[in-house]
């Protein structure tokens, strides 16, 4: 595992100091980076902390031989990091909304920053904190969630498709539709989003509608699918996919791009298809919190995300597309040219962002998930079979009941 140490540390605050005008801005080995070290260490010795909340499986962690980010923060600067994590939008939401948490560094997605801007959870970034800015790919500055670019950097971006298992499927299926999750040969072995922003998107495209809500209409007829669609299912899952996919658990299920990357590394046997009645398709984005406690910190450990070797590793072990330039010149040619990172133009078009949807419709789209969740048609599928089982046991009890009575009458 790579570490900073605190010899290291000197000869790199030396070799920053006496490096040449023309050396290079930026390497792929954080060990010969040129860190602007009198930046990195100015609250060092201060016994500072730092709270980030993230999404789990979404940081290079140290596992198998990888640079540990957390880790190499820390000892490059002095300040602690506590690193803890959520499973979807919508309990990061919760959380904030309700106070009594505090943490400096969020990473929601797109519709979720633009929903915590209105209702003022995240505060502006100080972007002279963050220099590295200047890597990120124009075509991510000032988006649509964020068009001032005040209140958000880019983590990374992907889209959602199909993963499934390429041994266990017919031989003679092509899997390149979303309807594959209904089908009946799969029942028991399909898995579904346990979030409803995920789950009602895969509905509205499968119904030929955009994938943000427009109407109660719609919200009702994706409702109704995905009740259908509820016999077929062997759970809703978040994180909980990886074992499922990768040990042969399930065979088919709809999951982010670079988790799908993550899956099919520790298991070739599965393969990522982007549906073609188009997909989702995202960027998650470092915020601070409104009441965070520690903004230049934050503001420090989010530049530190955009150093480029940072970037790397962590693109590297976590699978998704980058919106920083100089992490994606640092790429293999065979990753900036895999599909599954960095589909096509033609696929993305078909792709598309979810957007904080009108309050009304978005609750009713949460009121209607817990109906999905809470209809239980496994149990009315099950109950006319059982009734039927109950009368036949029932009438043969009765009949011998009744011989037997007879027979104490002779």
């Amino acid at each position: 595992m790579k570490k900073f140490s605190l010899i290291l540390t000197f000869i790199m605050l030396f070799t920053f100091l006496t490096v040449p005008a023309y050396a290079a801005e930026y390497t792929d080995d954080i060990e010969t980076h040129p860190f602007d070290m009198e930046y990195y260490t100015k609250y060092k010795g201060q016994d500072l902390t730092l709270n980030v909340y993230n999404w789990g499986e979404y940081i290079s962690d140290g596992s198998d031989d990888t640079l540990n980010i957390n880790e190499a923060f820390e000892e490059l600067t002095g300040i602690k990091v506590i690193y803890s994590t959520f499973d979807t939008n919508e309990s990061l939401y919760a959380k904030l909304k309700t106070g009594g948490s505090s943490y400096d560094v969020i990473i929601p997605s797109d519709y979720m920053v633009s929903r915590m801007i209105e209702e003022e959870l995240i505060q502006p970034i100080n972007f002279d904190n963050v220099p590295n800015f200047k890597y990120i790919d124009e075509a991510y500055v000032n988006p649509s969630y964020d068009p001032e670019n005040k209140y958000s950097v880019p983590y990374t971006w992907g889209t959602v498709g199909l993963i499934y298992n390429t041994e266990l499927i017919d031989a003679n299926e092509e899997i390149d539709s979303w309807s594959v999750m209904w089908s009946e040969a799969y029942r028991g072995n399909v898995l579904m989003f346990g979030n409803s922003k995920d789950a009602y998107g895969i509905a509205f495209k499968m119904l030929g509608y955009p994938i943000n809500a427009e109407s109660e209409e719609q919200i009702e007829k994706a409702t109704e699918l995905l009740k259908e669609q509820k016999p077929i299912l062997q759970a809703y899952v978040m994180d909980e996919i990886f074992d499922k996919m990768t040990g042969e658990e399930a065979i088919i299920a709809p999951y982010y791009a670079g988790d799908a990357l993550t899956m099919i590394s520790d298991n070739p046997k599965l393969d990522f298809v982007i549906p073609k009645e188009g997909s989702n398709i995202f960027t998650d984005a470092m915020c601070i919190p409104t009441d965070a406690k520690n903004k230049e910190l934050a503001e420090m450990y989010i530049n530190f995300m955009l150093e480029p070797p940072v970037g790397l590793a962590n693109i590297e072990y976590i699978g998704y597309s980058t919106a920083n330039t100089a992490v994606f010149d640092l790429l293999d040619d065979e990753t900036k040219n895999n599909p599954i990172s960095y589909p096509d133009k033609e696929l993305l078009a078909n792709c598309e962002y979810f957007y904080h949807l009108d309050p009304e419709l978005a609750a009713l789209m949460d009121e209607k998930w817990t109906e999905v969740l809470t209809s239980d048609e496994h149990y009315n599928e099950m109950l006319m079979p059982m009734l039927l089982v109950f009368c036949v046991v029932l009438s043969i009890t009765l009949n011998v009941v009744r011989s037997i009575r007879k027979k104490k009458n002779q």
